[in-house]
């Protein structure tokens, strides 16, 4: 009897090990993906000057790995749940490492744009690593396990933080011999050695013995969960907190250069203050939803949301009124003077970044309290429809700029998504609690 208990606490410490590993590997390898599939973000400007690019092909440009990072997503988290993370995981870096080294040798638009594409895979690693995650925690401790890995979405700032200081410092001709090239092309390059060595790390220090809690189940019946209107909701939510982050990510930088003239390398720096709190604060975002419940925490999430990107959607001018009089025959008078420094612009943007951050976690904390044995389907259908929101927002944020010539439409977009969201929650709620009143009342976190 000693003797099995001893076993069984070995067991047991090696679970705790080996999960342990997963969350890291997972989490570095999404982290450096994540930056991987939003380095357009910023290269798109200096590449946007050397092929003389409208706004149309910039946008595109800085979508279309969006695209392909979004739409094999619902695929990716089954084959996770069918066939181990880890395979699934390494399988998808591999698939990266040749066209982010292409990019780094492009020399058109459509060349980059077909690179670009194919450069989207790396963004399908969040689902990957979502159902890898929750595989190998329990129930309890799933919050916080996801919103750890989720941080790995500071990816997106790694390439605004190194990428203009390394684009000024390489010389445009590389060395050798343009062997490692130079310019904005070392990025990419960069980026293709260090795919590299993370799937050898995850190939020599993830658990062999992976979890696979779909293993012998039909891909139509992992796919049943599908067709529940809650999934959906979900979905929607995630497009308010990770599409609209992931549109504004690559977004930002131009917003800065074209409306406050700063340089790329300011425009990059402002943009990581809306990066990290969007990405850092996930784990934070878990731990409330572990302990406040899901609900609540989106509750307060859309609320501030509505506000802020009210706010930033104001555009900068004034009324102006007709008044003749004696004195000033023409009667002109100007009221009510708005302008947005770029000072109470960056606040606003990280009072948006902070919810983003906390949302997405809360977002993902519903799928294993409802749908504990499909995490990798919902998960991979929810993150899917969130990604294509933020491949879709940015067409979409310049066409509104194109009708319009006022950039803050950017942000009314926003708004009017999350205050849908919002609006599809509460009466989701108000619903519950006129079926099961009173005593739901007393039940928020629990309701189906």
């Amino acid at each position: 009897m000693a003797q099995d208990a001893v076993n069984q606490l070995e067991f047991a410490q090696e679970s705790v090990s080996q999960r342990k590993r997963v969350l890291i590997l997972s989490t570095a390898a999404f982290t450096l993906m994540f930056a991987v599939w939003l380095m357009f973000g910023v290269l798109a400007i200096p590449i946007r000057k050397e092929l003389n690019l409208d706004d149309a092909q910039f946008a595109w440009l800085t979508a279309i790995a969006i695209l392909n990072g979004s739409i094999w997503r619902l695929l990716t988290g089954i084959l996770a749940d069918k066939f181990g993370g880890r395979r699934v995981f390494i399988a998808l870096i591999l698939l990266t490492v040749l066209p982010t080294y292409l990019v780094s040798r492009a020399t058109s638009f459509n060349e980059l744009l077909l690179y670009a594409f194919l450069i989207g895979l790396a963004g399908n690693s969040f689902s990957v690593g979502i159902a890898w995650n929750s595989a190998w925690y329990p129930r309890e401790q799933q919050g916080f396990a996801l919103g750890v890995f989720g941080a790995g979405n500071v990816g997106a700032s790694v390439t605004k933080l190194i990428g203009p200081a390394m684009i000024a410092a390489v010389p445009v001709a590389g060395y050798y011999d343009g062997l490692i090239p130079g310019g904005w092309r070392f990025i990419p390059f960069l980026y293709c050695v260090m795919l590299l060595l993370t799937a050898l790390s995850m190939w020599l220090f993830a658990p062999r013995q992976d979890k696979k809690p779909a293993v012998g189940r039909s891909f139509l019946d992992m796919c049943k969960p599908l067709k529940y209107v809650r999934v959906w909701r979900f979905s929607l939510y995630y497009v308010v907190v990770f599409g609209a982050y992931v549109a504004l990510s690559v977004w930002l930088p131009k917003y800065y250069v074209d409306v406050y003239n700063t340089s790329l390398s300011t425009a990059a720096l402002l943009t990581a203050l809306f990066i990290f709190p969007a990405s850092l604060l996930r784990p934070l975002g878990g731990y409330f939803s572990d302990k406040f419940g899901a609900r609540r925490v989106m509750y307060w999430i859309f609320g501030v949301m509505c506000i802020a990107t009210l706010l930033l959607s104001a555009p900068s001018g004034h009324i102006v009124l007709y008044v003749p009089n004696k004195f000033d025959p023409d009667g002109m008078r100007e009221v009510l003077p708005f302008t947005m420094n770029i000072y109470w612009f960056t606040f606003l943007v990280f009072i948006v970044g902070v919810c983003m951050g906390i949302g997405k976690a809360a977002v993902y904390k519903y799928i294993p309290e409802y749908f504990p044995n499909d995490v990798g389907a919902v998960g991979g259908l929810v993150g899917m429809l969130g990604a294509l929101g933020g491949f879709f927002l940015p067409p979409l944020f310049a066409f509104f700029f194109q009708l319009t010539w006022i950039p803050q439409t950017t942000f009314f977009v926003l708004f009017l998504i999350t205050a849908a969201s919002f609006a599809w929650l509460h009466l989701t709620v108000l619903k519950l609690l006129q079926k099961a009143s009173p005593e739901l009342s007393q039940k928020f976190e629990h309701a189906n």
